[in-house]
């Protein structure tokens, strides 16, 4: 059993202290209290990630290696080494009309900044948002610590949380500034596919709304193959060119503890934009981070790190789908299409809904399986309450040991 579990509280930051930020991400407080005390941590997002004598090993060339050791570690180019651009610009150019050009792409320190320099270059007071929601807090969250109004466009698990266009049309303003997307999502693994993209950016052409888009768990698709034709491309892909595109190497690429994400559009004035306000927080990400980056998007490597991220992924779904399946009275499911997470909901034998928070804090404390609570880290008021999302694209025996823990406390408790 482990240590008991020290008491939890969301931290409000007081207006006089913080003018313009207001509310916390209930999410990266949960695992800064929790993270340390898991035996097996099922909460995390990132594909299970890598060393780099492992993403080496990946590598079709064996003569490359991912880091220079005689480069001087200045700050480097400050938006981003032209490498590193090059790679990503080829990344959004596969199957378009046009090619993104590498200046179209702002290096940053992770794509928790991106969206952060997105937000702070765009958005002020007066300005209206709608944000897909359930979603990372921050897509919401910071918008509103910057004095937009943000209308919550709920997506609804009878509707295999895909994006509803009606409620979208109903939920648009004439101040409307920006239309917030998370595609694949979290926390819920849905895709927005191909044809609601479309409704969504004609919406968007009438009203001349920027589209961001956050990428981060693209391209992890596992249960849906680029032949569909629902199959969802990048934002920057569908024509409309104002769009922006966030991305970065933690997620489907395994690659977590580099920290380096992007900003991508077509538009010109909007990475310019971004690149302004970004004065304020980067000079440049790291040399060695930018180098990493570089060698795990070159041909010889992105290719075989993918496979093996979508092959860890597929397996690990199969064994998270069949503990849904034996555990049916306790829990269901919109089986995820992509990226790394499930959102689950839980309930006891009656039918009632667990109290999910209390629900995850007793699993960490019992059986040291850590979980991500769904009302605390997703929801307002009620919502989603019940709900825990579970990160599967961990190490495989991870997995498997704790979904065999979870599954034990369930039947000697539920």
């Amino acid at each position: 059993m482990a240590p008991p579990i020290p008491p939890f509280a969301v931290e409000q930051v007081s207006i006089a202290s913080a003018p313009r930020f207001v509310q916390l991400t209930t999410m990266i407080q949960w695992f800064d209290a929790f993270e340390h005390l898991a035996k097996y941590n099922i909460a995390e997002t990132c594909t299970a990630p890598l060393s780099i004598d492992e993403l080496r090993a990946l590598s079709d060339d064996k003569s490359v290696e991912p880091i220079s050791l005689s480069l001087k570690l200045d700050y480097g180019v400050m938006r981003g080494s032209a490498r590193l651009r090059e790679s990503l610009s080829r990344l959004y150019s596969t199957k378009t009309p046009s090619p993104l050009p590498a200046e179209n792409i702002l290096i940053t320190p992770g794509a928790i900044q991106a969206n952060f320099e997105v937000f702070f270059a765009l958005v002020g007071t007066g300005d209206h948002i709608v944000c897909a929601y359930p979603t990372y807090q921050q897509l919401y969250t910071v918008p509103e610590s910057f004095g937009a109004e943000v209308s919550l466009w709920n997506l609804q698990e009878n509707e295999q949380f895909i994006p509803n266009v009606d409620r979208l049309r109903e939920l648009i303003k004439s101040n409307t500034k920006l239309i917030v997307l998370t595609n694949p999502n979290n926390p819920t693994g849905a895709i927005i596919p191909k044809s609601v993209l479309k409704e969504i950016i004609t919406i968007a052409e009438e009203h001349d709304i920027v589209i961001v888009s956050d990428e981060v768990y693209r391209p992890l698709f596992h249960s849906i193959s680029p032949m569909d034709p629902e199959f969802p491309p990048s934002i920057l892909s569908m024509g409309y060119p104002k769009v922006i595109a966030t991305g970065s190497l933690s997620k489907a690429f395994a690659l977590p503890g580099i920290r380096v994400g992007w900003i991508a559009s077509r538009d010109m004035s909007l990475i310019e934009a971004c690149a302004k306000v970004r004065d304020y927080t980067t000079i440049s990400v790291s040399q060695l981070d930018d180098q990493i980056a570089s060698y795990a998007m070159s041909p010889e490597v992105i290719h075989n790190l993918l496979a093996r991220n979508i092959a860890l992924a597929k397996k690990n779904l199969e064994i998270l789908e069949n503990f849904v399946k034996d555990h049916g009275y306790a829990c269901s499911w919109v089986k995820p299409v992509a990226g790394s997470t499930a959102f689950i909901k839980f309930k006891q034998r009656g039918g009632v809904l667990v109290d999910d928070e209390s629900f995850c804090r007793d699993v960490l404390e019992k059986i040291g399986v850590m979980l991500c609570p769904g009302s605390l880290c997703f929801g307002r008021d009620d919502d989603f309450k019940g709900y825990v999302r579970i990160g599967f694209v961990c190490e495989t025996e991870v997995l498997t040991v704790a979904l065999a823990q979870l599954g034990e406390y369930i039947q000697s408790t539920f």
